[in-house]
């Protein structure tokens, strides 16, 4: 058993990342773990099975820092992780190398934000080059964090 090989992406314990919920009591627009990403539930169906088995979940989720399309089946009685999902409003001071610089509620910086992709970024960037006040709602779930949404603050 000692060539076993383990790969750990945080250093931390992780025991507040997820948590177990049991399959049956998963709603949709709630989010799951499926495949060790985080995602939010855009369908789920139940079916039943035979005389001896078990009802089954089928779960379509959408991992929210991707997007991808992620499907799961598993039995209605299993255990499923639930990640702990926050959002948190930010400030925007600057834009530097690709990476977002943020002021948090109480003062403190933050630096570790990537810009996102796509139309996001590029609105962000855009809007940061006009001088407007940007307030950018950052989601943040098993040691990922992302941008999700920037609008404009009115100050004065």
């Amino acid at each position: 058993m000692a060539e076993e090989e383990h790969a750990f992406e945080t250093a931390d314990a992780g025991a507040a990342l997820t948590y177990p919920m049991q399959c049956s009591a998963l709603r949709k627009n709630g989010h799951v773990v499926i495949k060790g990403r985080p995602c939010k539930i855009v369908e789920m169906s139940t079916s039943k099975t035979g005389k001896h088995g078990h009802a089954k979940v089928h779960l379509v989720a959408i991992d929210i820092f991707t997007g991808k399309k992620l499907e799961d089946l598993s039995p209605s009685t299993h255990n499923m992780e639930v990640p702990n999902v926050r959002r948190q409003e930010y400030q925007l001071l600057d834009i530097d190398d690709g990476f977002l610089s943020l002021m948090t509620q109480d003062g403190d910086t933050k630096d570790d934000v990537k810009v996102p992709d796509g139309d996001l970024g590029a609105q962000i960037q855009s809007a940061f080059d006009e001088g407007k006040d940007l307030s950018v709602t950052i989601i943040s779930s098993m040691g990922e964090e992302a941008a999700i949404t920037a609008r404009e603050t009115n100050t004065g």
